[in-house]
């Protein structure tokens, strides 16, 4: 699933082609891209028509479009990549792709924005806006560490408070957002931390430096793009990010470690898999109860 550096770069991407356009129409394929908006597509549909899109934002893992009606009070189109879906600016006579679901058309007669997804797990919703325009729906979430709103002391004594292992934590949506499996290893990797380690066990000051290495990998991985495995996860304009290679512990199974030689090995996580080096990264004495 993209993580918070590929979501943001294709909210960078949306933000250059969509920001200021009027909605013309949509057409959504199906009934699984608004599954997540009762009323159905075709409300959902009626409802984007004719708004204006004010601006292209981002929490975690989440995109939305800030939309003003002609009449009435801004709201957000919310939308979810899910595991493979991609939000692509195409020129209005470029063939359909295969796994196209919805399709943006304009006032100004300009490119298109399609959402193609394979599997069919992401999509859009309509949420009214709170107090600090982020969408109702996704408001239990935590803010990111790019979020003006973001407290990484806060965060580190509220993540102190756990007693699930580390990296479980940093997953936890709702104490900070955007940490995804490839982010969390490579995070723990530079902090030296097993992702067992209670999160508890640790201090504030070492959870405050674990969050900085996750904030400076994801800078990193902005800087190239994102990190591109498959080509599911491309840019708006179909490329592909290069963050893979600068990877020095997820993936890396097997390789040596970048830092003292060690091979790295992967351990079986959440129906996943977690990468870390052996001699970096020891396990702890006591592992957590999960």
């Amino acid at each position: 699933m993209p993580e918070l550096p590929e979501v943001d770069v294709v909210r960078r991407g949306l933000a250059e082609h969509v920001t200021g356009r009027r909605i013309a129409a949509l057409e959504l394929r199906g009934h699984r891209v608004a599954r997540r908006h009762l009323p159905g597509p075709a409300d959902l549909s009626e409802r984007v028509t004719d708004a204006l899109v004010q601006d292209v934002c981002r929490r975690g893992k989440y995109l939305w479009l800030r939309l003003l009606p002609r009449e009435g009070e801004a709201f957000a189109l919310l939308m979810h990549l899910g595991m493979s879906g991609q939000l692509l600016i195409e020129e209005a006579q470029a063939p359909d792709e295969k796994h196209l679901h919805g399709r943006f058309t304009f006032a100004d007669g300009g490119p298109e924005l399609r959402f193609v997804d394979q599997r069919t797990f992401g999509g859009f919703a309509l949420c009214e806006l709170d107090a600090h325009g982020i969408p109702e729906e996704i408001s239990h979430i935590g803010a990111d560490p790019f979020d003006p709103a973001y407290d990484a002391r806060a965060a580190a004594r509220a993540i102190k408070a756990k007693t699930s292992g580390i990296k479980r934590v940093l997953l936890d949506q709702r104490v900070v957002s955007g940490i995804g499996n490839i982010y969390a290893d490579e995070a723990l990797w530079r902090a030296k931390i097993h992702g067992e380690r209670a999160a508890n066990a640790l201090s504030v000051p070492a959870i405050e430096r674990l969050l900085g290495h996750a904030q400076e990998v994801m800078t990193a991985a902005l800087d190239q793009g994102g990190t591109s495995f498959d080509a599911l996860y491309v840019n708006v304009n179909g490329g592909s990010g290069y963050f893979d290679r600068s990877l020095h512990a997820y993936g890396q199974e097997g390789r040596p470690c970048a830092r003292c030689g060690a091979l790295i090995r992967r351990e079986a996580f959440m129906n996943r898999s977690s990468y870390s080096c052996p001699r970096c990264q020891p396990r702890p004495r006591r592992p957590v109860r999960t």
